[in-house]
């Protein structure tokens, strides 16, 4: 197991043992979050399963939706991942950073004057606006870049994209070859929802428009939509919160792994007598004689307000001692207070851990008491916390070979008198 943190700000000792020496850094932090890369790299196979022949790609945006964008990558491209998706160049230069080989695409789109910062970490940015093809055009024509981008056409989300007569128009130039288009995708606005007749109708118009794109990988599916099964899947599908134990079939059980272990620590025990009031506004009262334990964590650090619990009303539960405990009162910025009047006389006392997601606490059950979804609850998580990763390092070869990737790797940056490719728009 490994630990995220500047060592600059951790006292070693060569007198302790590696283990000794984390234990002591720990100390210091009022809470530890762990990820296991393992339980990412088995959701990954078991979604390239699911989606083979498809490609199967990973989506690491906002620091992979929390748990750390270079060490998920570093683990998903040792286990056979070849293609990534961020949001920002500046994901994406760090997940090069991580990775040199993958092919990465950013889908926050292209700006005027960005093109060197894609030729420089050699990745493609995803392209959903005629602006921003036009833009993307002049920059490949005055440099002869030919690394390649993305076209990402709206088939019913209203919100990025072009539209399906926009995309029609470039059909004829992309069918004229040289274009250095190497995918186009579209997004599910309700993958998750089985039945929803959204998904047909995009569907039918992706199928429409992604055919007339001679020779082009064509990507759909995300997390939820590898689940609707082959029509969706293309050639290659594009997961994010299900790598991370978010369930992608809410309307089953969850087929992913849990990925997220976070523990914070008791601050101090204490009793409250009947009929007092614990936290801001006074809004929960003990109806007997209470032991709380006040917890160093709260929604300054990912623990949202919304798992409250007042008079009337039961908030959410942490794990201490191996047994649920509720949480009494508001969760307040930095505290949060637990009645623990079930458990044995010392069962939990001052520097203990309990554990707030993980034990049984799934992601989902978190959101639902926050009031939001996983994908929310993860990106929230705060860096007050310790970072553990366990697991990641693919030493023994695959079973079965991942897919070869549908695009092929762009080159490096060319030389300015390196001929272009025509322009996309005439």
């Amino acid at each position: 197991m490994t630990m995220a943190s500047d060592p600059k700000t951790i006292p070693q000792s060569g007198l302790l043992s590696a283990e000794a020496n984390q234990a002591a850094a720990l100390a210091a932090y009022g809470g530890v979050l762990t990820v296991d890369l393992d339980a990412i790299i088995a959701n990954w196979r078991k979604l390239e399963k699911t989606a083979v022949p498809a490609e199967c790609s990973a989506v690491i945006k906002a620091d992979a939706y929390g748990c750390g964008a270079a060490e998920v990558a570093r683990a998903l491209s040792k286990a056979g991942c070849k293609t990534f998706f961020v949001a920002t160049i500046e994901e994406a230069r760090k997940v090069r950073a991580a990775v040199p080989e993958p092919t990465i695409y950013v889908l926050g789109g292209y700006f005027q004057n960005t093109g060197e910062h894609y030729a420089k970490i050699n990745c493609r940015p995803v392209i959903g606006d005629l602006n921003e093809l036009a833009e993307w055009d002049v920059f490949c024509r005055r440099t002869g870049w030919t690394g390649g981008a993305a076209v990402h056409i709206d088939t019913g989300m209203n919100r990025l994209g072009l539209t399906l007569s926009e995309a029609q128009a470039i059909i004829p130039r992309i069918n004229a070859g040289d274009h250095g288009i190497t995918l186009v995708m579209s997004h599910l606005a309700s993958a998750e929802q089985l039945n929803s007749p959204v998904n047909a109708k995009q569907l039918a118009s992706f199928r429409a428009i992604a055919s007339e794109f001679s020779g082009v990988p064509a990507a759909l599916a995300n997390s939820s939509g590898i689940f609707l099964g082959a029509p969706f899947q293309f050639d290659l599908v594009r997961p994010g919160a299900a790598l991370y134990g978010v369930n992608p079939t809410p309307e089953a059980d969850n087929p992913m792994q849990p990925v997220v272990d976070l523990k914070a620590r008791i601050v101090q025990t204490r009793t409250v007598e009947r009929g007092e009031s614990v936290g801001y506004g006074a809004t929960w009262t003990a109806r007997r004689p209470t032991k709380l334990a006040i917890i160093a964590a709260g929604y300054a650090d990912g623990y949202f307000r919304a798992a409250s619990s007042n008079d009337g009303t039961r908030g959410a539960e942490v794990i201490v001692a191996g047994k649920r405990c509720p949480v009494a009162g508001r969760v307040s910025m930095d505290l949060i207070a637990i009645d623990i009047s079930d458990l044995p006389p010392n069962a939990a006392r001052r520097g203990h851990m309990v554990t707030l997601l993980g034990e049984g606490i799934t992601v989902d059950e978190l959101a639902h008491h926050f009031g939001t979804i996983g994908y929310e609850v993860l990106t929230s998580l705060g860096r007050r916390y310790a970072r553990l990763y366990k697991g990641g390092n693919v030493e023994e070869p695959l079973a079965q070979p991942a897919p070869a990737s549908t695009a092929e790797q762009p080159p490096s940056p060319p030389p300015i008198q390196q001929p272009a490719p025509p322009p996309l728009l005439g």
